[in-house]
């Protein structure tokens, strides 16, 4: 049985555990971006570990490739064991195969701490899918979905697509936190026409943020020039996974930094 509601920033919410009411002292919000943004996403996450952030212990929010990273955290895999997946290549139509790529990681998995973004098609509107209330799998192969490329998921009997349909990060549906740490692998300058369009789309979802939480914190990471250079300017040049091997150790550099400025703000 679905427990759905309308929240806040029209959010509809499909379950939502105990575990991740009230307020936190962080949530993390991973947005999309292909296999390139997996390796940035994971890659920017354990450099925050290693600088002291506790992020394996907040609720995360996972959009299309920021699912994965969400749930790979959360269950404590490496970046290798992602990487290694069998990824099918795309425009792939075989129902199923992204579902099947996650189970070969982490099998029934489910994870109290991870929701993820999807569309359901049906009505168009966008789902916060609880992943301590469905397998992981499923969740990651719903908002993933990409349209086009990947063929929809079903969970609970309603097709779903990619959450970036919606948002590519789905601030608005972040987990109630002092401070939140967006990472957004497709947003800036420096990514071409698809990283200015998420930026001025990224930057509206702030503005509204800070409206709505005047008292908390936010923070944006997105990819500096040398990891938006590894991108290219070819949207399938996302699902390269070559790519998103030479950005994850970048990335760890980049979480690092982001995780010392943090720490000395708190500190100050």
């Amino acid at each position: 049985m679905h427990h759905e509601h309308s929240a806040p920033g029209n959010v509809d919410l499909i379950g939502t555990p105990a575990l991740v009411a009230g307020t936190h002292p962080l949530s993390m919000v991973y947005g999309g971006g292909g296999v390139f943004g997996i390796g940035y996403c994971v890659g920017i996450a354990h450099g925050l570990m290693l600088g002291g952030i506790e992020v394996v212990t907040a609720p995360a929010l996972g959009t299309s490739a920021g699912s994965w990273a969400a749930a790979a955290v959360a269950l404590g895999l490496t970046y290798d064991d992602v990487a290694d997946m069998r990824a099918p290549s795309v425009p792939c139509r075989q129902t199923g195969v992204l579902a099947d790529a996650a189970r070969g990681l982490w099998g029934e998995a489910t994870h109290p701490l991870v929701s993820v973004s999807a569309v359901h098609l049906r009505s168009r509107r966008r789902h916060i899918l609880d992943g301590g209330r469905y397998p992981l799998a499923d969740l990651v192969a719903a908002s993933s979905a990409v349209p086009g490329l990947l063929p929809p998921h079903r969970i609970d009997g309603r097709l779903y697509v990619d959450g970036g349909m919606w948002s590519v990060t789905s601030i608005d549906a972040a987990a109630d936190a002092q401070e939140v740490i967006v990472v957004a692998p497709l947003a800036g300058p420096h990514m071409g026409p698809i990283g200015r369009g998420a930026g001025l789309l990224l930057s509206r979802e702030l503005r509204a943020w800070k409206k709505r939480h005047p008292d908390r914190q936010i923070t944006l990471i997105r990819p500096n020039r040398a990891i938006a250079a590894h991108a290219g300017t070819n949207p399938l040049s996302l699902f390269d996974a070559d790519r998103a091997r030479a950005v994850y150790p970048l990335a760890i550099e980049q979480g690092e930094r982001c995780a010392e400025r943090l720490m000395a703000k708190a500190a100050a």
